[in-house]
C-alpha cells in the first residue's frame, strides 16, 4: 500500500501501541527505536517480549477436564469407564476431573503462532532464535488446529488480562495462514487490509480517548429514526459507528476506512464508493433525530499511492456537514498526529 514501508512499519508499532496500552510497559520500551523491514519480524519481536514478561509472571493456567483410569478415585467416578476396566479385569477406576493446567487455548494459541514465525522468511535469525528458546519453557503445552480456534469464545480478565494483546497479534497472524491441499503445508498471504482497516479503526478511537478525552471519544450504535411504537419490524441492520465525538451540542461521527483504492471510476470521474457515502448519511440522518443540522460526519480513508484522495469539505442544506479526509500512514507519526487533532481542534 505505501512505498517507504519502514516508516509504515514504525507506524504499525505506534497504533498498536495506542490500541493497545499494555505496549507502553518498560518490557517492550525499547522496542520504539529499533528498525524492522517486515511487519511479522515487528510481531516477532513483540511477542518474544510479550512471551518473557508473561513467563516471569507465570504462565496463565485454568482447569482443564481429565479423564484417566487411576489406582484411587479422583474427581467423580466414570462409571461406564469404570465398567470397561472391570471387563478387561482391571482393578482401576476411571474418574472425570479437572486439572489446572498450562495446557490451555490460550497458551496454545502462542505455541503454534511462534511456530509460524520461527518458519518466516522475513522474520530474522535472531529473533527466531530467541523465539526457540522461549518454547523450552511451553514443554507442557501442544500446539493447536488453527481452523479449529474460536476466537470470539476467548474471553480476558484480571488472571490473562496480559494475553489480550498478544493473542491480538497472533489472531493477524494466524488468520493470514492458509493450508495449501496440493502439498498439505501452510502459506503466508501478505498482510491484509482487512486487518489493517480494523486497526486502523482502533487506532483512531484509543488516540482521541487519550488526547482528546473532553471530546467523549466512543464507539456507540446508532438507533433507527423510526416510530417503534407503530413499527413491528425486527430487520434492520445495526448501526455500529467507529468514532463518535461530542462537543456540547455538537457532534462527528468517523468511520475510518482502509482501502487499496480509495477512489471510483464512474463516468469518467473520480467519486467515492457510494456505499461508504450512503452509510456515514444513514448515521448522521438517524442520530440526527431531531434535523437540528448539527450531527456532522466524516469519512477518515488511509492514504493510498493514488493521485487523487478525499480531501473535501460538503456542507448540506439541512446544516449537516460532511468531510472527506484522509491520513497518510507513511509519514512521521508527529504528521500524524498533527493531523488528527487538526480534525477537532476547530469548532465541529
Amino acid at each position: 500500500m505505501t512505498e517507504d514501508k519502514g516508516i509504515l512499519i514504525r507506524n504499525i508499532y505506534y497504533m498498536l501501541a495506542y490500541a493497545f496500552q499494555e505496549l507502553r510497559q518498560n518490557n517492550y520500551a525499547e522496542i520504539e527505536g529499533e528498525t524492522f523491514d517486515d511487519i511479522y519480524d515487528l510481531f516477532a519481536e513483540i511477542l518474544t517480549r510479550g512471551i518473557s514478561y508473561q513467563l516471569k509472571q507465570g504462565l496463565y493456567r485454568e482447569y482443564v477436564a481429565r479423564n484417566e483410569s487411576m489406582q484411587t478415585v479422583m474427581g467423580k467416578i466414570d462409571i461406564k469407564g469404570t465398567i470397561a476396566q472391570r471387563m478387561r479385569k482391571s482393578q482401576r477406576i476411571a474418574c472425570n476431573y479437572d486439572e489446572l493446567s498450562e495446557n490451555n487455548t490460550y497458551n496454545q494459541i502462542l505455541v503454534t503462532t511462534v511456530s509460524i514465525l520461527i518458519r518466516h522468511s522475513d522474520v530474522k535469525k535472531e529473533r527466531k532464535s530467541q523465539l526457540k528458546k522461549l518454547m523450552l519453557f511451553f514443554q507442557n503445552v501442544q500446539p493447536i488446529d488453527i481452523h479449529s480456534i474460536r476466537w470470539n469464545t476467548l474471553r480476558f480478565d484480571r488472571n490473562n488480562r496480559n494475553y489480550q494483546m498478544l493473542l491480538y497479534i497472533c489472531y493477524f497472524i494466524i488468520s493470514e495462514w492458509l493450508m495449501t491441499t496440493e502439498e498439505g503445508k501452510f502459506k503466508m498471504r501478505e498482510f491484509s487490509d482487512d486487518h489493517m482497516c480494523r486497526l486502523f479503526e482502533k487506532f483512531v478511537l484509543e488516540y482521541y480517548k487519550k488526547h482528546h478525552s473532553e471530546l467523549k471519544p466512543c464507539a456507540a450504535q446508532i438507533e433507527w429514526n423510526i416510530d417503534k411504537e407503530m413499527s413491528t419490524a425486527n430487520i434492520l441492520p445495526i448501526m455500529q459507528t467507529d468514532i463518535l465525538l461530542t462537543i456540547g451540542k455538537r457532534t462527528l461521527i468517523i468511520d475510518t476506512k482502509y482501502y487499496g483504492h480509495t477512489m471510483q471510476q464512474q463516468y469518467g470521474k473520480n467519486t467515492l464508493h457510494s456505499q461508504n457515502f450512503y452509510q456515514i448519511q444513514a448515521y448522521v440522518n438517524n442520530y440526527d433525530v431531531g434535523h437540528t443540522g448539527k450531527v456532522d460526519g466524516m469519512l477518515l480513508y488511509a492514504k493510498t499511492q493514488e493521485e487523487v484522495v478525499p480531501e473535501e469539505e460538503i456542507p448540506f442544506r439541512d446544516g449537516n456537514v460532511y468531510y472527506f479526509k484522509t491520513l497518510d500512514l507513511n509519514t512521521d507519526f508527529d504528521s500524524i498526529r498533527r493531523r488528527l487533532d487538526s480534525f477537532v481542534m476547530k469548532e465541529i
